[in-house]
């Protein structure tokens, strides 16, 4: 058997890493500024977060939530106290794609209607009801027709509010910054607006973090840069730190009943107990205000560059383009000529998304080689 070959692979084997770096075999050293697509949160095989795996691993790996699992009660109060939703309740799963799957269900059973309204450029994952409300059609399948979907520009306040005006849709989806399209930010006037819309006309406001969220952006989740509240958060990437999981953050105004949401794997103990690692290492070392101070320092030194043409993004989520570049070119150039790993997005753009704890050196070394690459 072969694998399904859906993948574009870069011939690279990272084998072992260490906070912000990735070895192959023969102990070539890589600068990992993409964190796994934003998945590496508190870098890799941080010495706690190894420690709290192996000893779950040892204890009980997994049983099913036909029983109680004080884990994931334990995570649940970290969780709402560090990031100021604390009278909300939380639904676990495996990813984000399944984390938007449950919102969008939660939405829909609490409103009775069947609409969503999505942003151009959206990017919510692969499954059915994610993709449905994502803006690619290459990837949606006629089985994941998107004919509940309404999709209006970013940053439209005039485009919602007539849609929204009709009162057929069960929830607004959008990311607290949009990573996949090339990391373009909803504004501050318009997540307000987009709030009070919502309010007032009973939609559902979903907010998808799994890209955005885990203290990237200098806050906990991005959409509290502006200040507003969604009745309903998800998350996935840096959560665990690698460890499959995903989590909806859900608004004390929905009800529970039994068995309206399920899954196997969702909130096992391997899950729980990675995840609560990832919140000691944010905590006590203060991650979230590194991301923020290193974002900016990154920020404010690549907007120096002649020949880099935007600069986009908050914190460690950073898009940016050079002039006389494709981004795919200059990924490769960063690649295989300076071992630095960055991300992509479309034709032009490179994304970095490296660990929370990414240091100012490492920072500054990565704009030095960025110099070289673009002379």
């Amino acid at each position: 058997m072969e694998l399904f070959d859906v993948y574009s692979l870069y011939d690279i084997e990272p084998v072992r890493g260490a906070g912000s770096h990735v070895f192959t075999a023969d102990g070539t050293d890589y600068l990992d500024l993409y964190g796994g697509h934003a998945v590496i949160s508190i870098g890799h095989a941080h010495p706690h977060y190894v420690e709290a795996l192996s000893r779950q691993a040892a204890a009980l790996g997994f049983y099913s939530n036909s029983v109680k699992n004080s884990l994931q009660e334990r995570f649940a109060a970290r969780l709402g106290e560090v990031s100021g939703y604390d009278d909300y309740s939380l639904f676990l799963c495996n990813s984000g794609a399944e984390a938007n799957e449950n919102a969008l269900k939660l939405a829909s059973f609490a409103t009775g209607r069947d609409k969503v309204l999505a942003f151009g450029k959206a990017f919510h994952g692969r499954t059915s009801g994610a993709v449905a409300v994502t803006d690619n059609p290459s990837i949606r399948s006629p089985f994941n027709g998107a004919d509940k979907v309404t999709f209006v520009p970013l940053n439209d306040e005039q485009a919602v509010a007539e849609a929204l005006s009709t009162r057929q849709y069960a929830a607004v989806i959008i990311e607290g910054i949009q990573g996949v399209s090339g990391i373009h930010e909803p504004t501050a006037d318009f997540l307000k607006s987009l709030e009070r819309e919502c309010k007032a006309t009973g939609t559902i406001l979903v907010l998808d973090e799994i890209q955005s969220g885990y203290g990237r952006t200098g806050r906990f989740f991005a959409h509290q840069h502006s200040g507003i509240r969604a009745d309903i958060v998800t998350c996935a990437k840096g959560i665990a730190n690698g460890f499959p999981m995903g989590a909806v953050i859900i608004s004390p105004e929905f009800e529970a009943v039994k068995g309206m949401l399920g899954t196997t794997f969702g909130g096992n103990h391997l899950a729980c107990a990675a995840a609560l690692a990832v919140l000691d290492v944010i905590e006590n070392e203060n991650l979230i205000a590194n991301a923020a101070a290193v974002g900016d320092y990154l920020i404010a030194e690549l907007r120096k560059i002649d020949k880099v043409t935007d600069v986009r993004g908050r914190g460690l989520m950073i898009g940016l383009e050079v002039d006389g570049l494709s981004g795919s070119d200059l990924r490769k150039k960063l690649l295989f000529e300076h071992h630095i790993f960055t991300g992509g997005a479309g034709k032009t753009t490179v994304r970095l998304l490296p660990a929370l704890s990414l240091s100012k050196d490492e920072a500054a070394y990565f704009i030095n080689e960025f110099k070289k690459v673009i002379q």
